[in-house]
């Protein structure tokens, strides 16, 4: 049975996630060692917090650079509500006014996640993992309350449509969520999976590769949850199968 890592980075809700993945058949670790984020076969971000407080933790334990070496090895990984979000280049959730920033481009390229910076139109942001294109900014509450807490629909995209992650999950499917910040409109839109529509629209579901996340928290929500988890499980039991290339028959 292959191994999925719930990171743990000091701010998350680690046990129902945990929870909720091994009832959908995970053997699951709970750790905020880097090294075995690394050898794990599959990882997990869960998501409570702010963005800068998150990163920079991530940053300072090198949990940051194994999330990196994980992905870029080709192991499959989740990101959950804040857990989503830190998978994109920049966030201007919890940056704090008084750390130095460097001017930067505009989304802080070249610079380590956790890195504090100014765009060149004088707004501050704070690096992510970079893994994914695009901006997590906070929903406008004009005319709607937030956070935005509650059960919310799903509208799955055309790129969304081969996603494994939302196998067997129909369109409309009522998910729950809870949070005042969201990936904004720059993403590419060939990462959105699905979308939901509160304040604004935005990506409900990302999907790149190996590398998927979901603004919502699957292990609250539900059926749908739940089937969401067994797909990842499988995604993840699917890539430890695989032989790795050039090893020996």
């Amino acid at each position: 049975m292959a191994t999925i890592a719930v990171i743990d980075y000091h701010k998350g809700n680690l046990s129902s996630v945990a929870r909720g993945l091994v009832r959908a058949g995970a053997h699951v670790i709970v750790t905020d060692d880097p090294d075995e984020i690394r050898a794990a076969d599959g990882a997990v971000i869960p998501g409570v917090g702010a963005f800068f407080d998150a990163i920079a933790f991530m940053h300072e334990t090198g949990q940051d650079a194994a999330v990196l070496d994980a992905i870029a090895a080709g192991k499959p990984f989740l990101g959950i509500c804040l857990g989503t979000q830190l998978l994109f280049e920049r966030g201007c959730e919890g940056v704090p006014g008084d750390v130095c920033a460097p001017d930067a481009s505009a989304y802080g390229d070249g610079l380590a996640p956790g890195t504090v910076f100014r765009a060149p139109d004088g707004s501050r942001w704070v690096r992510g993992l970079g893994v994914l294109a695009g901006s997590c900014t906070a929903l406008p509450s004009r005319r709607l309350k937030v956070p935005h807490v509650g059960w919310d629909q799903l509208h799955v995209t055309e790129a969304g449509r081969a996603c494994p992650l939302l196998d067997g999950v129909a369109e409309g499917a009522n998910v729950y969520y809870t949070h005042s910040f969201a990936v904004d409109d720059d993403a590419d839109g060939a990462d959105i999976a699905a979308r939901t529509h509160y304040g604004r629209s935005f990506a409900g579901v990302v999907a790149h590769g190996s590398v998927f996340g979901c603004q919502f928290h699957p292990e609250k929500s539900s059926a749908h949850g739940h089937d969401i988890l067994c797909n990842f499980v499988r995604i993840v039991d699917a890539a430890a199968a695989r032989p790795v290339a050039g090893a020996a028959c």
